[in-house]
């Protein structure tokens, strides 16, 4: 392995987004083996990682399919071979529409929609009727999140039967999402176990109306061990697929979240040092332009929050004694703990983010290293 100085990954401008491949290939294999041993299907987020290459990844490995946030995404996965893709968010709009008619006319590929309104269904069904075509869609409920949902299960029940009455619409079932902010291992399983008994109680209701549910979705990534340990061992019957997001990659706010150490983190920035005229700190070439803005602030109370009233943007891999501890637009500083340890003019280093979503979402290529070296160029949606 080179050392941080300048023969760190020579061949790549910086700044750059690295993906450890050993990581990432760890974490997908996990993911994998956990839903399978629940007998559960596996439908992953890519909402972290944007990328047909990595969401193909997970596929060989035994997902069925994967998820996407927004309608706008589809077609770019799709032309990476995908075929069968939920969106997780409700969709409105002309322009949507006309996206959502290019994808029903394409030919061996299923796209299941997320719906929480009537209305929602009302147009998806007047362009699936004007292709001749049904569209798969699952109801969204209400978990805790305050985003989006149908808040109860009268609700449920009165928007399942109006989809029933709709053409072009097939209505395959339900979808929960648990939304867990907390910062421990048990707070994340209870909050698992919340839910399932939720969209087990929804799916008792459901049946007895005589509505079909082919689909039973839960899922989260500081939920999703909990989850297949629940119905592994049989506590619910009736839940049948699950969609982690952010496992798959893993980051500092997963890790804080769970309030664990050692996750595998697989996704890292490659940064230059710049500038090394101040005595208290180094900068890098790599700014919010690269990071996201994300301080966890939701987390300032714990007590390694600040160091010297600055919150924290990432972690110097294989550095404790470096804090990096301010951004800018197209630079950041990173100071030091300990005024005997400087950074070198030149010298590169990787930084380990907060949020590797936003990271990423800046980013159109990803490079796959292994071992020190770089194995892959990896393209994403951008």
């Amino acid at each position: 392995m080179p050392n941080n100085k300048e023969e760190l990954y020579p061949e790549l401008d910086t700044p750059a987004v690295l993906v450890d491949l050993d990581a990432l290939e760890v974490n997908i294999a996990e993911m994998s083996q956990l839903a399978a041993e629940a007998g559960l299907k596996l439908r992953p987020h890519i909402k972290i990682h944007e990328s047909p290459t990595i969401a193909m990844m997970q596929i060989k490995a035994g997902a069925i399919g994967i998820e996407v946030g927004s309608i706008d995404q589809v077609e770019a996965i799709a032309d990476g071979g995908i075929t069968d893709i939920l969106i997780a968010h409700p969709f409105w709009g002309k322009h949507k529409l006309e996206t959502l008619e290019r994808i029903l006319k394409r030919k061996n590929i299923t796209i299941t929609c997320v719906v929480d309104m009537l209305e929602h269904a009302q147009v998806i069904s007047k362009v699936a009727g004007s292709l001749g075509v049904k569209v798969p869609i699952v109801i969204k409920l209400e978990t805790g999140g305050n985003r989006l949902g149908v808040l109860s299960t009268e609700q449920v029940l009165a928007l399942a039967r109006q989809l029933d009455k709709l053409p072009g619409i097939d209505l395959k079932g339900i979808y929960a999402h648990e939304v867990y902010s907390g910062a421990t291992q048990e707070g994340a399983d209870k909050e698992a176990l919340r839910v399932a008994e939720l969209t087990e109680e929804m799916v008792k209701s459901l049946m007895k109306e005589g509505i079909k549910l082919d689909h039973v979705s839960v899922g989260a990534s500081p939920t999703f061990r909990a989850a297949c340990r629940y119905i592994k061992e049989g506590k619910f019957k009736k839940i049948n697929e699950i969609h982690p997001g952010k496992f798959a990659l893993d980051d500092i706010s997963q890790a804080m979240m769970l309030d664990s150490k050692g996750l595998r983190r697989a996704v890292s920035v490659l940064a230059t040092v710049i500038s090394t005229s101040h005595a208290s700190h180094a900068v890098i070439d790599a700014g919010f332009k690269t990071f996201g803005y994300d301080a966890l602030i939701g987390y300032r109370d714990r007590p390694d929050y600040f160091w010297q009233g600055k919150p924290s943007y990432g972690m110097v891999k294989g550095r404790p004694d470096l804090w990096f501890g301010a951004l800018h637009a197209e630079v950041g500083r990173v100071f030091y703990k300990d005024e005997g340890k400087k950074l070198q003019l030149g010298e590169r280093i990787e930084i380990l983010p907060n949020n590797a979503t936003l990271v990423i979402h800046i980013m159109k290529r990803l490079y796959g290293v292994r071992g020190g070296k770089v194995e892959r160029s990896i393209l994403t949606i951008r």
